[in-house]
């Protein structure tokens, strides 16, 4: 029997191939078993800290400037003229499908969830378990029951634990009119998707672009640089970025994760390649989901700034309850 994609239906397309998602003209991101284990027999995985110290910020209710605060990993809280969204939120103790076993959370979310403004909209960039953690999303249903945003074939993941979710599902280079001025778009990125052994790249993933008074938002998600074509076709399409959310951790092996997750240097490159006038960088030091230290990704991005001559200002790494205002 012919296998079936329990997620998404539809024609194939230039990244669809009728059963799998994939990212065109790129080296493929899925991994054997032996590479797994050559990866894990290698026991290079530095040693993290069990938990760091976190100022947890108090956001306002709402805020007209663009007002970005970092709860941790790729969850950060954007206010603008007056919306409240969330990206890929995570308040679970561990990015897993355990409660008891998987990556534990090293620093405490920079935002109580009890300090958590209205939410109205929610930005889910794919369905890996450190991005999609529906422990948070059943609870941020029921209080505050926001629009869902998400590519391909997570409507129906979603729907299967919040039924009465609202969801604005899309493909690659479909957007939505969130409110009157603010509009998001779901854009390419370098990654895949699965929530278990079967279901490989069946749903799709990405990034969102945000337009809104204040300008032009990206939030990456997960993605690798995979030579950089997809940023600087982005920059073509929608011009320069005034502000980019941009993952610079979970990196190491390096001949592993490259595929899938950049480097702090290549994130530098997403930011030259986008025209990004500010960046902050995510995705990492909240997880130990791979082999560097925690503070390395912060360290090399500073060097790697330094060593371009570029302000250490334009590009800082976001640690949980940093608060940005553009």
């Amino acid at each position: 029997m012919a296998k079936r994609n329990p997620y998404y239906s539809g024609p194939s397309s230039s990244h669809f191939d009728g059963l799998r998602f994939f990212n065109p003209g790129v080296p493929g991101s899925d991994k054997g078993l032996g590479e797994v284990l050559r990866w894990k027999l290698q026991g290079q995985a530095a040693r993290w800290p069990r938990q760091v110290p976190v100022v947890q910020a108090v956001p306002e209710p709402r805020c007209e400037r663009l007002t970005i605060t970092m709860v941790g990993h790729a969850t950060l809280l954007i206010q603008v003229a007056g919306l409240n969204l969330l990206t890929d939120p995570v308040w679970s103790e561990r990015a897993s499908p355990l409660s008891f076993a998987g990556p534990k959370r090293v620093a405490m979310p920079g935002i109580a969830f009890e300090q958590l403004p209205p939410i109205e909209v929610v930005l889910l960039s794919h369905n890996h378990y450190d991005h999609f953690d529906v422990a948070t999303l059943k609870r941020l249903q029921q209080r505050d029951a926001p629009l869902f945003v998400t590519p391909l074939g997570n409507d129906t993941l979603l729907k299967r634990h919040l039924p009465n979710a609202r969801v604005a599902c899309g493909d690659w280079g479909e957007g939505f009119d969130l409110c009157p001025g603010i509009r998001v778009e779901i854009v390419p990125s370098n990654h895949w998707s699965s929530r278990s052994t079967s279901d490989r790249r069946m749903a799709l993933w990405g990034g969102f672009m945000l337009r809104s008074p204040a300008g032009l938002l990206y939030f990456a998600g997960d993605t690798g640089y995979a030579g950089g074509q997809i940023f600087r076709d982005l920059r073509k399409r929608f011009g320069p970025v005034d502000v980019g959310l941009i993952p610079i951790g979970a990196y190491a092996p390096e001949w592993f994760m490259a595929a899938q997750h950049c480097t702090p240097e290549e994130a530098i490159r997403i930011m030259q390649d986008m025209d990004v006038k500010r960046a902050l960088g995510i995705h990492w030091g909240t997880f130990q989901l791979t082999d560097e230290a925690r503070d390395e990704p912060a360290q090399r991005l500073r060097a790697g700034l330094a060593a371009q001559g570029l302000d250490p200002a334009r590009f800082l790494a976001a640690e949980p309850g940093l608060r940005w205002r553009a």
